[in-house]
């Protein structure tokens, strides 16, 4: 999960043909999303119950808990691990690890303020200002971490939990996550795409020098 892209179908560079049963399932979960976004921009997320998405969407809460675990999950949930996987899989082997990170990640923010800004803006206010919705955002990175380390592994031959994987690739998932944060703390003013970037040049060269 990345806060960058908009909680909708995999992004153009991974969108298969898809089946009856899959266009369903992306009807339904889309419905759910939508059903969500309108009741909390409506009443706050804490009023918004599950029941009401529900309702809402022309489903079962039970259809709801079958789609997302959790309330917090319909926020969340966005296709930006495979996504991530499969770019960074097609990259040159022998590209810097960083520049193939700015690849993928210039892609994934182009789509996520592009197709949908206002889903985008929402989706990190409310992890900004609701505390379960960023407990959960936390618990996420560590899935999305793991993804990052096992292309690392094929990649560059290191077993995927060792220790330099690991910390290179939670590294680079926390460094996005501060980066959603401070753009939905700051009001979304700044260029999201910027700020990426200057995370990835923190990364790549350390803090630049400024007053002590």
């Amino acid at each position: 999960m990345t806060p960058m892209t908009a909680a909708r179908t995999p992004l153009p560079a991974t969108r298969p043909q898809l089946g009856l049963r899959e266009r369903k399932k992306i009807k339904t979960r889309t419905a759910i999303r939508d059903a969500t976004y309108r009741l909390i921009e409506d009443q706050g997320f804490d009023a918004t119950t599950v029941e009401q998405i529900a309702e809402l969407a022309e489903v079962s809460p039970s259809t709801v808990f079958r789609y997302f675990p959790t309330k917090e999950d319909i926020v969340l949930t966005d296709e930006f691990d495979p996504f991530m996987a499969a770019e960074l899989r097609a990259r040159p082997a022998d590209e810097p690890w960083l520049d193939s990170l700015r690849h993928v990640f210039r892609k994934a923010v182009d789509f996520g303020t592009s197709e949908e800004p206002a889903v985008t803006r929402l989706r990190t206010r409310l992890m900004v200002e609701v505390p379960s919705v960023r407990s959960r955002m936390m618990e996420s990175m560590t899935v999305t971490g793991d993804l990052l380390g096992q292309v690392i592994g094929e990649r560059t031959g290191r077993a995927p939990d060792s220790f330099e994987v690991r910390v290179f690739a939670m590294s680079v998932v926390g460094g996005l996550m501060e980066v959603t944060l401070y753009w939905a703390e700051h009001r979304h003013v700044d260029d999201l795409g910027a700020l990426v970037e200057r995370a990835l040049d923190v990364m790549q060269h350390g803090l630049p020098p400024g007053k002590p």
